[in-house]
């Protein structure tokens, strides 16, 4: 679900947490070496998130945070901040030609640049961390 996150609103929040699950707590996140990931420059995108990111001039970027039981994809267009929350159950990455990732959920897609090794190996944890967390039956969800 794409949602705009700009301001402190519980109703989204909740949605957020609903889906994906609270934040790691402290010693966890330093247990795993971060949760965040580089900035993200992207490639191309869905024509929702495309629509939204042609509203300013500015570099197109992003970053995700893992959750435990998904990640979300946040970019900033104009003064507004979006975030694109993704269960791991519905995430799908594809690694493409000349180092872009794909981030795919449902009808959304973002594809970044991995150019340097610290974006490789946040891809890497976040593959892990889906593969730990995604639900093996329906019964799970």
């Amino acid at each position: 679900m794409l949602l705009n996150v700009s301001y402190s609103d519980k109703k989204v929040t909740n949605k957020i947490t609903d889906a994906v699950g609270k934040p790691f707590p402290l010693k966890e996140r330093w247990k795993m070496g971060g949760i965040g990931s580089p900035k993200l420059f992207i490639t191309e995108t869905s024509v929702e998130i495309r629509n939204l990111l042609l509203l300013d001039n500015n570099r197109d970027c992003c970053s995700i945070e893992l959750r435990p039981k998904g990640i979300i994809l946040r970019f900033r267009s104009l003064l507004e901040t979006f975030a694109l929350v993704i269960p791991y159950y519905k995430l799908t990455v594809y690694k493409g030609d000349l180092a872009v990732y794909s981030v795919y959920r449902d009808h959304y897609f973002v594809k970044v640049t991995a150019d340097t090794k610290a974006i490789q190996k946040f891809f890497r944890k976040m593959l892990d961390q889906k593969a730990d967390n995604t639900p093996t039956a329906i019964e799970d969800l």
